[in-house]
């Protein structure tokens, strides 16, 4: 049985793993999201925040589904796997260094406006989430819906905690950035182009890249930010 298989069939472990790891990235990487919801509402009346928390969240997560769907055929592509892994691994780096400048998201007035600025800002953020979740679903389409279906309600309850706890326990960002580094060396440790110009691999390969790419994330990610001689401030990684 194909690893694509064991992770089609909701009765394996592999396929709650790969869904937990899903849930986990989104969890990591969505928590500016959430201020970027709570600034773009900031200025609406009262009674229209909350309609355009909705619409917004909508709009941005239809968005979503559709790019991450587009990127998990693009990555079954040559090549494009190793270049979708090594933008991963950056990704995580990033994810453990400090932030150097605050988002700029407009506060509107207007309904339309709101969720006009939630949907954009969403996209232009959405890149790592985008590219984590697509190489976590492994080329499975119902892998994929399903784990993004199960982390959205999870997002919007939970985000905030996330961030806090974030800032409060540094281990949760060391985790993320962990597991971002894993689902990037599982990425390129799988290219097909890559792989028709090498011999043929043993199987544990495909994990001893995936913990080599976890370890690489968090020792550079680390050796960045003690150069630069501050902690991270925040868990988002846009």
């Amino acid at each position: 049985m194909t690893e694509l298989s064991l992770i089609q069939d909701f009765t394996t472990t592999a396929f709650w793993i790969a869904v937990g790891q899903i849930i986990l990235i989104d969890l990591v990487l969505s928590g500016d999201n959430a201020v970027v919801i709570a600034l773009a509402c900031r200025n609406l009346p009262p009674e229209l925040r909350r309609r355009g928390i909705f619409w917004g969240v909508l709009g941005a997560v239809i968005l979503r589904v559709t790019l991450t769907l587009f990127a998990a055929y693009v990555l079954d592509q040559p090549w494009l796997k190793l270049v979708g892994g090594l933008l991963l691994l950056w990704i995580g780096v990033k994810l453990l260094l400090p932030d150097d400048e605050e988002q700029d998201i407009p506060g509107a007035t207007r309904l339309g406006a709101a969720v006009r600025t939630i949907i954009v800002a969403d996209f232009v953020m959405s890149l790592d989430n985008v590219v984590a979740v697509a190489g976590a679903s492994h080329g499975s389409v119902a892998l994929l819906v399903f784990g993004l279906l199960v982390s959205i309600p999870l997002i919007m309850w939970s985000s905030q905690l996330i961030m806090v706890a974030m800032e409060r326990y540094p281990v949760v960002v060391i985790f993320g950035a962990a597991l971002l580094g894993w689902v990037a060396g599982g990425m390129i440790a799988g290219d097909p182009g890559l792989l028709a110009h090498l011999p043929p691999v043993p199987d544990w390969l495909h994990y001893a890249a995936a913990a080599g790419g976890a370890l690489a994330v968090v020792l550079v990610g680390r050796l960045i930010a003690r150069g630069r001689g501050a902690p991270r401030s925040n868990g988002g990684a846009a």
